[in-house]
C-alpha cells in the first residue's frame, strides 16, 4: 500500500473508527500534525534545522499538496523556529486534511444538526485498510527488538511528544510498556537528542529536526498533568 502522510496517519489514529469524533487532546493533536508535515518535508530532504531555524533546503515540490503548499511559502518567507511553525501550520490544517481523507474515500463527512442550528461534523472511516496498516507498523515497533524504519520512528515518536499514547488502544496494564518502548524507538533514532546525532539510526538531518519539534510540541502543551 502507497504510504500516506504522516499527519493523516496521525488524525487516523486519533479519531473514533465508528463515531468519526476525535479522541484525547484537539491541541495535542493539531501541533503532531504541524510537526508532521515538516517531519514528512525533513524525510523527503526538503528543509532542515539549522543556526535555531527551519529552513528550506531543496524547493522542489513533493507531490503531497499540503506539504508543497507548507513548503513554497517557507521558501518565499523569512525563516522561522520550530514552536513558530507549529503555530503557523496548526489552524485550519486538520480541516484540510480530512478534507482530503474525504475526498480519496477514506472517512467520510456525516454532517448533523443539532439544536436544529448548530452543525456538527463526523468522520466514520470508510476505508479501514489505511489505518489497519498504520496500526500494523506501530504493534511490529512496540513488539520488535530491533529499530523500524524512520517514518514508523518519526510516528512513534509523535505519538509520544503529543500525549497521545490512548490513541494506540492497548489495555491499561500494557500502556506503561508501550509508553516506555515508544521513548526507546525515540532514543534509537536520535530523536530525542539523548544519543550523538552522528550515532543515529536514521539520518542525523532528520533526526535534529524531529527532536526540535518534539521540544517544541512540550513547550506548546504544557507540563503533564498528574496522573
Amino acid at each position: 500500500m502507497t504510504s500516506i502522510p504522516l499527519a493523516e496517519e496521525l488524525l487516523l489514529l486519533a479519531y473514533d473508527d465508528q463515531t468519526g469524533k476525535a479522541t484525547g487532546s484537539r491541541i495535542g493533536l493539531d501541533l503532531g500534525m504541524a510537526a508532521a508535515v515538516l517531519v514528512d518535508l525533513a524525510l523527503a530532504g526538503r528543509v532542515a534545522y539549522s543556526d535555531g531555524f527551519l529552513k528550506v533546503i531543496d524547493p522542489t515540490p513533493t507531490g503531497d499538496p499540503i506539504a508543497d503548499t507548507v513548503l513554497a511559502k517557507a521558501a518565499d518567507d523569512e525563516p522561522h523556529t520550530p514552536g513558530q511553525w507549529l503555530q503557523r501550520l496548526r489552524h485550519r490544517l486538520r480541516t484540510r486534511v480530512l478534507e482530503d481523507l474525504v475526498a480519496r474515500g477514506v472517512v467520510q463527512d456525516v454532517d448533523e444538526t443539532q439544536m436544529e442550528f448548530i452543525h456538527v461534523h463526523r468522520y466514520p472511516t470508510t476505508d479501514p485498510a489505511y489505518e489497519a496498516e498504520i496500526r500494523r507498523r506501530l504493534a511490529e515497533a512496540l513488539t520488535g527488538q530491533s529499530m523500524c524504519d524512520e517514518r514508523t520512528a518519526a510516528l512513534a515518536t509523535l505519538l509520544v511528544a503529543t500525549r497521545m499514547e490512548p490513541a494506540l488502544r492497548l489495555p491499561p496494564e500494557e500502556t506503561a510498556r508501550a509508553h516506555q518502548r515508544l521513548e526507546q524507538i525515540a532514543t534509537g533514532a536520535g530523536f530525542s537528542g539523548s544519543v550523538d546525532l552522528e550515532d543515529s539510526v536514521v539520518r542525523p538531518a532528520v533526526a535534529l529536526v524531529m527532536h526540535t519539534l518534539g521540544k517544541a510540541i512540550s513547550a506548546a502543551l504544557g507540563a503533564p498533568k498528574p496522573a
